[in-house]
C-alpha cells in the first residue's frame, strides 16, 4: 500500500510540473479564493469583536427614587442576580454617580459650576444590569417593569438603549450571513477552476489511462495521482494565500477607508487567529483539491 501511495504521489508531482501554466493558473485562482475567504472570515470575526465590545458597554440601567435606601437597593440587586437571564448587576450609589459625572465632564466648567450652585447631589442611585444574551434585554426590562419593587423605580433606560441593542444584533446576523455567502461563492469558484485543470490533465493522459486499465491497473491506482495533484494545488495555494493575505491586511487595507472595522483591529484579529486561519486554508484547499479530482475522474473517465 505504501508503495502504491509513493508511486501515485510521484506521478502527481510529474503531472503538476507537466501542466505548467495550468498549474500556475489553478494555484493562483485557489490562492486568491482562499485569501478572499480568509478576509471574509477575519472581517466577520473583527465585526463580531467590535459588536461584542459594544455589547459589553450596553446595559439596562434602573434608576431608583431618591428616598429609596441603599439597603433596599442592595436587596433588589441580590434578587436580580438570581434571575436566570441576568449576567451581572452593578450598584452605583448617588456619590459614585456624582463622582463619575464630574470626571466625565471635567473639561466643562459650566456644568461643574452648576453642580456647585445646586449644592445637593441631584443624581439618583442606580443598578446597571447586563443580560446573559443581547437578545434578552427586552425580557429583562419587562421583568424589572413588573417586579415587586417597581414602585421604588424612578425610570428604566431600556427604551433609550433598545435601538442600539437591536442594531448591534442585526449587524451581527447580517455580517455572518453575508460572510457565509461570499465564502461559499469563492469556494465554488476555486473548486470549478481546480476541477477544470484536473479535467484537462485527465484528457491529455486519456490514452495512457486506457492502457493502464487494459493491463489491469485498479481504479484506486488510477485515481490517486489526480487526487494527490489536487491536494498539491491546495497546499501550495494555501501557502501563497497566507502571504497574500498578510500583504493585503498589512499594507492594502490601511489605504482603504474602513469605517466599521479599522485596519489595526483587522490586523490584530489576523495575528490572534493565525493558527485558525492557516488551518482553515489548508483544510479548504485540500478539500477543494480532493473533491475536484474525484469529481473530474468520475465524470470524464467513468471509472
Amino acid at each position: 500500500m505504501f508503495l502504491i501511495f509513493a508511486r501515485t504521489f510521484k506521478e502527481s508531482i510529474k503531472n503538476f510540473w507537466r501542466n505548467g501554466l495550468l498549474s500556475v493558473a489553478a494555484i493562483s485562482i485557489i490562492a486568491v479564493s482562499l485569501c478572499l475567504i480568509s478576509i471574509v472570515y477575519l472581517t466577520t470575526a473583527s465585526v463580531n469583536k467590535v459588536i461584542a465590545d459594544f455589547q459589553q458597554k450596553v446595559n439596562v440601567t434602573v434608576y431608583f427614587k431618591s428616598d429609596v435606601s441603599e439597603e433596599n437597593i442592595l436587596k433588589i440587586k441580590k434578587d436580580l442576580e438570581n434571575y436566570s437571564e441576568i449576567k451581572s448587576v452593578d450598584y452605583v450609589s448617588k456619590d459614585k454617580a456624582l463622582e463619575d459625572f464630574k470626571k466625565n465632564n471635567a473639561d466643562n466648567p459650566t456644568i461643574i459650576k452648576s453642580l456647585e450652585e445646586i449644592g445637593d447631589n441631584p443624581l439618583l442611585p442606580s443598578l446597571n444590569v447586563k443580560a446573559t444574551d443581547p437578545n434578552k434585554y427586552e425580557s429583562v426590562a419587562s421583568y424589572i417593569s413588573s417586579a415587586p419593587f417597581k414602585d421604588d423605580v424612578f425610570r428604566v433606560n431600556y427604551a433609550k438603549n433598545k435601538p442600539v441593542i437591536e442594531k448591534l444584533n442585526d449587524s451581527a446576523k447580517e455580517t455572518r450571513k453575508i460572510g457565509t455567502m461570499i465564502a461559499l461563492l469563492f469556494g465554488l469558484m476555486a473548486t470549478l477552476i481546480t476541477f477544470n485543470t484536473i479535467r484537462i490533465t485527465i484528457y491529455t493522459r486519456k490514452q495512457e489511462i486506457e492502457v493502464m486499465r487494459l493491463v489491469g491497473a485498479s481504479n484506486t491506482y488510477i485515481r490517486l495521482p489526480f487526487i494527490f495533484e489536487g491536494i498539491t494545488y491546495g497546499i501550495i495555494a494555501s501557502v501563497v494565500s497566507m502571504a497574500l493575505l498578510f500583504v493585503t491586511i498589512k499594507f492594502l487595507m490601511p489605504m482603504i477607508s474602513l469605517k466599521t472595522i479599522p485596519s489595526p483591529i483587522l490586523l490584530s484579529t489576523f495575528y490572534s487567529n493565525f493558527i485558525i486561519v492557516i488551518g482553515l486554508q489548508l483544510f479548504i484547499g485540500v478539500v477543494i483539491g480532493v473533491f475536484s479530482g474525484i469529481i473530474a475522474i468520475r465524470k470524464y473517465l467513468k471509472i
